[in-house]
C-alpha cells in the first residue's frame, strides 16, 4: 500500500466512524425527543413521583434481564462509582426533575431549558473527556444553543419570570449532562447499552422504594392514553434509546455528537403540535430550520477538524520515519 493510499484509507476510516457516531446519536435523539410530550400526557392522571421512579424501576427489570441472558462481566470498582454518576443524573435526576416540571409547565416550555442539554453536555465532554473542539465549533454550538432557546421561547410565548419549574428544568439539565457525559465515556468500556443497564440496575433498590412511596400517597388512576405514555417512557426514553445514544457518544468525539441534540427541541415541539394540538406557526418552522442548520455547521467544522488532526498526524509520523541526508557525502 502507497503513502498516499494509506493517508486516504484512514482519512476514510476516520469521517466513517464520525459519521456512525452522528447516525446513532440521531436515532437516540429522535428516541429522546418524545419524552417531553408523552411526560405531558402521563402527568395528567399519574403522580410525578410515580412516573420519574416506576419508569426506572420497569427499565431496570429490562435492564438486568437483558444483562443476565448475556452473561456480562460485572463493572469493576472504579466503574461502579462512576456508573453512579451516571444513575444519578440520566435514572435519578433527569427523570423525577423533569416529571415535576411539567405538571405546571407544558411541553413546549420544558423544550426552552431542555434544549440547553447539547451545550452543557459538550462542556461536560470537554471537563471529563478532554476533548478540546476548534473555537469556531463552539461558536457554531453557542449560536445553535441560543437559537433554540429562541426560537421555542417564542414558541411557549416567552420565559418570563423564574419559576420553580424552571430551576427543575435546570437541574435536569445539568442532570442530564452529567449522566450523558460520563455515560459516553464508559460505553467505551462496557459497551452502549451494558453502560446504561448497569446504571439502571445501580439505581433500582432507591426507584423501587420511591415507587411503592408514591402509590401509598397517591394511588394511580390514569387513563389509557397516560398508561401507554408511561410505558413509552419506561421502555424507550428510559432503556432502548440509551442504546443508540450512548453508543453514538462511545463512537465520538463526545462534543460532537452532542450537538445533535440540537434538534431535539424541534421535534419535541412537532410532537407536541401532533400529539397535544398546541399551535406550530410559521416562526416555529423558522425558527427549527436555523437551529437545525447550526447543527450541522457545528458538526461539519468537526468533521473537517478531525480530518485535517489526521493528516497532519500521519504527515508527522512519516516525516519521523524518513531519514534526512544533509551531511557529507562518504569518504573515497
Amino acid at each position: 500500500m502507497s503513502v498516499k493510499d494509506s493517508v486516504t484509507h484512514n482519512d476514510a476510516a476516520t469521517l466513517s466512524s464520525s459519521r456512525a457516531g452522528l447516525w446513532w446519536g440521531l436515532l437516540g435523539v429522535t428516541a429522546f425527543s418524545f419524552t417531553v410530550p408523552f411526560t405531558r400526557v402521563a402527568v395528567d392522571g399519574l403522580s410525578p413521583l410515580f412516573i420519574g421512579s416506576a419508569r426506572a424501576v420497569i427499565a431496570a427489570l429490562l435492564a438486568a434481564t437483558a444483562l443476565a441472558v448475556t452473561r456480562q462481566h460485572l463493572p469493576t470498582g472504579r466503574q461502579w462509582v462512576r456508573l453512579t454518576a451516571v444513575a444519578g443524573g440520566i435514572v435519578v435526576g433527569f427523570p423525577l426533575l423533569t416529571s415535576y416540571a411539567l405538571t405546571v409547565a407544558p411541553a413546549s416550555h420544558g423544550a426552552v431549558v431542555i434544549a440547553l442539554i447539547p451545550a452543557a453536555t459538550a462542556t461536560m465532554a470537554v471537563i471529563r473527556g478532554k476533548e478540546r473542539p476548534p473555537l469556531s465549533f463552539w461558536s457554531m454550538a453557542t449560536i445553535g444553543a441560543l437559537a433554540a432557546v429562541v426560537f421555542t421561547s417564542l414558541h411557549s410565548g416567552g420565559l418570563g419570570q423564574l419559576h420553580w419549574s424552571d430551576l427543575l428544568l435546570f437541574g435536569a439539565v445539568i442532570a442530564a449532562a452529567v449522566g450523558y457525559a460520563e455515560g459516553g465515556m464508559l460505553s467505551r468500556e462496557l459497551g452502549s447499552w451494558q453502560t446504561v443497564s448497569w446504571a439502571l440496575v445501580l439505581a433500582s433498590p432507591l426507584m423501587v422504594t420511591l415507587t411503592a412511596v408514591s402509590t401509598v400517597q397517591q394511588p394511580q388512576s390514569g387513563t389509557p392514553l397516560a398508561w401507554a405514555a408511561f410505558a413509552y417512557l419506561a421502555v424507550v426514553s428510559m432503556f432502548l434509546g440509551f442504546f443508540a445514544w450512548y453508543r453514538g457518544l462511545g463512537i465520538g468525539p463526545m462534543a460532537q455528537v452532542s450537538q445533535v441534540q440540537l434538534v431535539q427541541p424541534v421535534l419535541s415541539i412537532i410532537w407536541a403540535a401532533l400529539l397535544l394540538r398546541e399551535e406550530l406557526t410559521w416562526p416555529t418552522i423558522l425558527g427549527g430550520v436555523a437551529v437545525i442548520l447550526c447543527a450541522g455547521i457545528a458538526v461539519r467544522i468537526r468533521l473537517d477538524s478531525n480530518a485535517s488532526k489526521a493528516k497532519g498526524s500521519f504527515r508527522v509520523r512519516r516525516s519521523q520515519r524518513v531519514p534526512t541526508h544533509t551531511g557529507h557525502r562518504g569518504r573515497d
